[in-house]
């Protein structure tokens, strides 16, 4: 069984969305990195969020990554009217 890795990295770029939150001086958006590693090391790959390995807990979405994660949020999870 071959995986299509893109769709994954997009469900999970739209998991991370879900538990981003601002912080810091620069109010950059952050996200709790418990997911997959070779999936985060793929998105950090992809320009969308920073390096995944480090202590910290979080990772920080690039802004062309909140921009894609609230795009495939929205595109998955909001219900339309």
């Amino acid at each position: 069984m071959e995986l299509d890795t893109d769709k994954i990295d997009q469900d999970v770029l739209a998991l991370l969305f879900l538990t981003a939150f601002r912080e810091g001086k620069d109010q950059q958006w952050r996200t709790w990195k418990s997911h997959d590693w070779e999936v985060l090391d793929r998105l950090c790959e992809k320009g969308f969020i920073s390096e995944p390995k480090s202590k910290a807990r979080s990772v920080c979405l690039t802004e062309e990554g909140f921009i894609m994660a609230k795009h495939f949020f929205e595109s998955k999870y909001v219900k339309k009217e």
